[in-house]
């Protein structure tokens, strides 16, 4: 496909040029003064994304996937209880991952389409007397089916319970592009991935310790050697890594949270939210439906919809690719089939935008959708046209 065209799909997204100048660089000395400043910078800016003040952050090169074994690696022993919902293809790998690493896992079965049921996560808790929960595990931003889960309200669930188990959140597909509060919330491991809201290639597994969190690595019995904070925390002493560091992605980190910080990190999450405020409007005028059942859970970095009953949605994806070489992602898991989704996150304005809907339109009607051409474009510019005349009103 050509690199002309932005791709939609929820991650990798599109990198912006200056990103991709700061990620292509000289060979350095990762052991010498000039890593650490790149490295300490892009530490204390991920903790202004991240919203703590009292967190530590250990960047390793991996994925969101090696985000989440750092996690429970890092602060649990075999045997230990976790308590989860899955209500999505992330958090039943999340799951699965748990319980390869040979740790009890209690899961709430939820729709997918649906969030985090806090209101069952706090009677379990509730009922688990002797506390032996230790994580309670969260998937902020479902990327299989677009949905968006309340972590304040999951926390609201363990203060109210009066449990002492950890919060562990995957902002995979949020951080950096939806508002995340890690202090605030109580979240005592954070995770996500250069590659969707920081605008990066894939390759960091980018992760948020709490206090707590880190009081709980002494005690873990789990194995772990490559994911180990603890050697990466006197890498870090050192102005180094305990091993060979991805120095192109950690400078383009570096310039990353520069970019979100310039923008502002509240202008960033509304522009985010402008933008998928529009891909909604345009899927209603198409009239289809979302995965996500209701709009407090709608997504504001993807969007899972659903076609109809019968119809292939890989379809949809395959042709548009094939046609139009523009990329969506396909649907995941139980709604394989069901849904395309369209990635509206990191490096994106209403104009990139608004091609994508052009582009799912005209491929709908390829297919024999009864797809009105213009419609949910048009829907999407209303949407967009609002929002400009009223930045420009504020601004007078």
């Amino acid at each position: 496909m050509t690199s002309q065209n932005p791709i939609f799909i929820p991650g990798p997204t599109n990198i912006p040029e200056a990103l991709r100048k700061a990620v292509d660089m000289p060979t350095i000395d990762h052991r010498s003064p000039v890593f650490g400043r790149m490295l300490h910078p892009a530490l204390e800016g991920v903790k202004k994304v991240l919203k703590t003040t009292k967190g530590e952050i250990f960047l390793f090169p991996s994925t969101g996937t090696g985000g989440w074994e750092t996690a429970i690696t890092n602060t649990l022993s075999a045997g230990d209880k976790v308590l989860a919902a899955r209500n999505g293809m992330f958090s039943h790998r999340w799951i699965d991952m748990c319980q390869r690493h040979g740790l009890d896992v209690t899961f709430v079965e939820t729709p997918w389409g649906e969030g985090i049921p806090a209101d069952r996560f706090e009677e379990i808790l509730t009922a688990d007397k002797g506390h032996e929960i230790r994580v309670v595990l969260a998937t902020h931003n479902e990327t299989a089916t677009g949905v968006r889960s309340d972590i304040a309200a999951v926390r609201r669930a363990l203060d109210n319970a009066k449990h002492p188990a950890m919060l562990f959140v995957d902002g995979v597909s949020s951080i950096g592009s939806m508002d995340f509060r890690m202090d605030e919330w109580g979240v005592d491991v954070a995770i996500t991935g250069s590659q969707k809201g920081f605008m990066l290639p894939p390759g960091l597994a980018i992760t948020g310790f709490s206090p707590k969190a880190m009081e709980a690595v002494e005690s873990a019995r789990l194995p772990r050697t490559f994911f180990d904070i603890r050697d990466m925390a006197t890498g870090y002493a050192r102005n180094g890594y305990p091993y060979t560091p991805p120095v192109g992605l950690i400078n383009g980190l570096n310039h990353a949270v520069t970019m979100l910080m310039d923008e502002g990190l509240e202008n960033v999450f509304a522009r985010h939210n402008r933008i998928a405020s529009g891909v909604r409007a345009a899927v209603k005028a198409w009239g289809l439906e979302l995965c996500a059942r209701r709009p407090e859970l709608y997504s504001d970095t993807v969007s899972a919809i659903l076609v109809p009953e019968g119809f292939d949605a890989n379809k949809i994806v395959s042709r548009a690719l094939e046609t139009y070489d523009m990329a969506f992602g396909t649907g995941l898991g139980q709604v394989a089939g069901k849904v395309f989704r369209i990635g509206h996150l990191g490096s994106l304005t209403d104009a990139m935008a608004l091609s994508g809907l052009a582009v799912a339109e005209m491929v709908m009607a390829d297919e024999g959708l009864p797809i009105q051409l213009g419609s949910g474009v048009a829907a999407a510019q209303d949407v967009y046209r609002n929002a400009a005349k009223a930045a420009q009103k504020k601004a007078a």
